[in-house]
């Protein structure tokens, strides 16, 4: 069974690093869901702002966390 990945009962298996979160917009208010290792500029569906950015596989946030998901 060299190679193969086997997962014992009461293993504990590692949860992702990644996850969603609700983000406020700064400028209208609007919440709207991204992923936080997102690889493209994230923008306000409503007014159009930055609310993050990607910088070395992480999404530098301008506006404030909510609520993280998952």
């Amino acid at each position: 069974m060299r190679g193969m990945l086997v997962v014992k009962r009461g293993e504990l298996i590692p949860k992702p690093e990644s996850l969603f979160v609700k983000v406020k917009c700064p400028d209208c208010g609007n919440e709207q869901i991204t992923f936080n290792k997102a690889s493209i500029t994230v923008n306000c569906n409503v007014c159009g702002a930055v609310l993050g950015e990607p910088k070395g596989g992480k999404l530098v946030l301008k506006g404030e966390i909510v609520e993280r998901l998952g």
